[in-house]
């Protein structure tokens, strides 16, 4: 069977579709890179926007004009498929979420999966690892919570195990998941604790950390997205402390720079002032430090007051880049039935004038940054070029002929 597969989403789905993958491949399966030459689509679908729900639907069609491959569709979008999905032209299964057996069951090739025969993509210098999956806030705009259900953190001895395979082929292992500040709470609740109320002390996103480190000190870890309040002190001592083990680099969602938009999101577990708070003691302990966030434009009931609220909280921001997401309607998150929806006019504009911020940030920083020497690992090869990415999330490239083959090695950025 040739078999063709495609991801829209988070770092999360594309770790969900390598092992879909390396099942099929460990089943004989031979991958292939266009759905013309496919007799089987796998495609890993996202709810967070109702823009990727419409890229979904007409990547289907696509695929089904593209040759004679039926298709099944996973992931969080097909999770809360109302049918729509299912009717496409040549779908043969939606699958909710990413389970590898009810994949296999749907594509009549079902065996027994063990998470241990992961071996990873060897072409890459970079590997994904999913430490958690699902979530046990409820954010109101976000539906993704309820495709993936609530947290559920993996084993330490399993990731460990794993993260050792995973090094084998690969200078960079990216810690990947739902909601990865909350890894362990699950796992180890105390008996007589409060209701929703969990240790933080012993089993935390710092602690694995720290044994995966001592576990596989070769290769550098990167954390995928983290809120910043969950950046506890240990792991703040890694980031600090251990630049060869730990990229100086956070991804932290803000969403909002206004503490009346964020409580209607229900983001009770932070403010802006706490936000701000960490971000910036970080920053003056980091020499160097990429830091990232996710905005949301236009959220309903957002004044210009609670806009200008955000726009002058990110200019005080030490940010490298920002991701700007228009308020999209999810009409399974409670966002959707608020009050005070905003224009899509009004959202537009509110976006743009954030993604200028973001841009003005990214240019000031790589300009900053510009001549000084970083730790490059190859994250791809195109027209001629290396591609590796520093610590700090910043690409860089250089010429074919000018690599000798090795996946880590110092860079100069240009």
């Amino acid at each position: 069977m040739r078999v063709y597969f495609h991801t829209f989403g988070c770092r999360a789905n594309q770790y969900d579709t390598d092992v879909v993958r390396q099942r099929f491949s460990d089943e004989g399966a031979v991958v292939v890179d266009d759905p013309a030459l496919a007799d089987l689509a796998i495609i890993n679908s996202c709810t967070v926007t109702h823009e990727s729900e419409v890229k979904l639907r007409r990547f289907v069609r696509h695929v089904a004009k593209s040759g004679a491959a039926q298709t099944i569709v996973m992931g969080c979008a097909a999770a809360l498929d109302d049918g729509s999905i299912a009717a496409l032209p040549s779908v043969r299964a939606v699958v909710a979420n990413a389970d590898p057996e009810a994949v296999l069951t749907a594509a009549g090739m079902s065996l027994p999966f063990s998470a241990k025969r992961r071996r990873g993509q060897g072409v890459r210098s970079r590997a994904l690892l999913k430490i958690q999956d699902g979530c046990d806030e409820h954010c109101t705009f976000c539906a993704t919570t309820i495709a993936r259900g609530d947290n559920r953190s993996r084993p330490v001895a399993e990731l460990v195990e794993e993260a050792r395979v995973l090094a084998a082929n690969h200078a960079e292992i990216v810690l990947t998941g739902v909601h990865i500040g909350t890894y362990g709470q699950d796992r180890f609740p105390d008996p007589g604790r409060k209701p929703g109320v969990y240790p933080r002390q012993d089993h935390t996103l710092g602690r694995l950390l720290e044994s995966l480190i001592n576990a596989v000190p070769e290769v550098r870890f990167r954390l995928s997205s983290v809120e910043a309040t969950e950046v506890d002190d240990t792991l703040a001592h890694l980031l600090v402390e251990a630049p060869r083990h730990l990229a100086a680099h956070l991804h932290a969602p803000l969403q909002s720079g206004s503490d009346h938009v964020l409580k209607r999101m229900g983001r009770h577990w932070y403010t802006a002032a706490s936000y701000r708070a960490r971000i910036e003691w970080l920053a003056e302990r980091m020499p160097v430090f990429g830091l990232g966030a996710d905005i949301i434009a236009g959220f309903p009931g957002e004044t210009q007051q609670d806009h200008d609220a955000t726009r002058t909280l990110l200019n005080a921001l030490p940010l490298t880049y920002l991701h700007v997401f228009p308020f999209s309607v999810r009409p399974d998150a409670p966002a959707a039935r608020m009050t005070g929806q905003l224009p899509p006019e009004v959202i537009r504009a509110r976006a743009r004038e954030l993604r200028e911020v973001g841009d003005a940030k990214a240019g000031t920083y790589r300009e900053r940054r510009r001549g000084a020497w970083a730790d490059g690992i190859v994250s791809g090869r195109q027209a001629g070029k290396v591609e590796l990415l520093t610590e700090d999330y910043l690409p860089v490239h250089i010429r074919s002929e000018d690599w000798a083959g090795q996946s880590r090695f110092a860079v100069e950025i240009d």
